[in-house]
């Protein structure tokens, strides 16, 4: 698998990657927080509690406002994988899905374990984030794959029948590989994902995800990315339910007014294809984030991560200045993906400034050791 890009970046250029990135894990972190306080509620019990109009802002979950769960955890070490996998490439060591992988299995010692081990020093930065040292109802499948060495693949995957929403809710960083070509983010998120969920939707779903990101990340549009995802599915065995699922989305958006009714149409959002359908038919009818993101957690369903994959896509497509400044001041651990996602920019962006086979900056090493 080759990814590498030998684009030049433009200040100008840099400045919206970084923007689409901060956009993109701000956003769906947004979503998820919006979602996580009435998960699994019904339409009616949200409308019972909240009003008419469902939730409209951060309702209090695991004891405070703005609280994040799983999808979030698993995104940023998605992102710290991949930050990894380009920094071990000097080595002549290049195999991405080991490095997200192992980064997956650091998220996964903060479920059982009370706090960082500062003894392990291979586990870099992020690791070491003590707030991210709590269980959100992580997905049982994913706790399950991670818990040992052995790494799901496609011919030997986790969990065969794992179809739930737990790998394409984590994808969405794959689709900051601009670099990349469509069908090597489809791919190697495809990969990522089977390590643990093995039904063909499970993983599927991932893929499409992120190559929709992907064109998103690249300029192109909400459209243009769909289309792009069904080009890279159609060839793959097992495509149909994720297919239909994308058609249900952009076909739900010709139905009429965008409402809570309609999303409903589209499933619960617990399994793959029902959580990517509602998460871009949102983002598909949205006025603006704030429409989009209440549009995809006011269901009776699994509001987290459909609040999650939509604000992935929306902040991806406005970048992180068409947040609501309110929401982004009470968003748990934002000083972390901020960090994170400039990290990441700069890596994507400026990588051969930070490390090489013969010199590296001491301070990137030590927040993203080779081992």
């Amino acid at each position: 698998m080759s990814g590498a890009s030998t684009a030049v970046w433009g200040r100008a250029e840099q400045q919206d990657f970084r923007s689409r990135v901060r956009g993109c894990l701000l956003g769906g972190a947004i979503g998820d927080a919006l979602g996580a306080g009435v998960v699994s509620d019904s339409l009616a019990g949200i409308r019972t509690a909240h009003g008419q109009e469902g939730v409209t802002d951060f309702v209090p979950a695991y004891g405070r406002r703005g609280a994040v769960t799983d999808d979030t955890q698993l995104t940023l070490f998605t992102v710290d994988g991949l930050i990894r996998a380009q920094v071990r490439r000097d080595t002549g060591a290049w195999h991405p899905p080991t490095d997200v992988f192992r980064a997956y299995q650091r998220w996964a010692a903060t479920q059982r374990e009370w706090g960082p081990d500062e003894r392990r020093k291979d586990d870099g930065w992020l690791a070491r984030e003590e707030w991210l040292y709590v269980r959100r109802d992580p997905a049982r499948t994913c706790l399950t794959g991670l818990a040992d060495e052995a790494m799901g693949t496609l011919d030997r995957p986790k969990n065969p029948d794992a179809d739930d929403c737990g790998a394409v809710m984590r994808s969405a960083p794959f689709g900051l590989l601009v670099g990349w070509e469509p069908q090597l983010v489809f791919q190697l998120a495809v990969e990522c994902a089977a390590q643990t969920h093995g039904h063909p939707t499970g993983y599927l779903a991932a893929g499409a995800f992120a190559v929709v990101v992907h064109g998103l990340a690249r300029g192109e549009s909400l459209d243009n990315g769909v289309q792009q995802a069904l080009m890279q599915l159609v060839t793959r065995p097992g495509h149909e339910e994720t297919v239909e699922a994308l058609k249900h989305a952009v076909g739900a958006v010709r139905q009429g007014l965008p409402s809570a009714t309609r999303v409903e149409s589209l499933g619960e959002g617990r399994t793959a294809g029902e959580a990517l359908a509602i998460g871009l038919y949102c983002a598909l009818v949205a006025e603006d984030v704030r429409h989009g993101l209440l549009l995809a957690v006011n269901h009776g369903g699994d509001s987290d991560s459909t609040g999650s994959v939509c604000g992935n896509l929306l902040g991806v497509l406005h970048g992180e200045t068409a947040l609501p400044p309110g929401w982004l001041a009470e968003l748990e651990g934002r000083q972390t993906i901020l960090e994170l996602a400039d990290d990441f920019s700069m890596e994507m962006t400026q990588g051969p400034a930070l490390h090489t086979p013969a010199a590296s900056a001491p301070g990137w090493l030590a927040r993203y050791p080779r081992a």
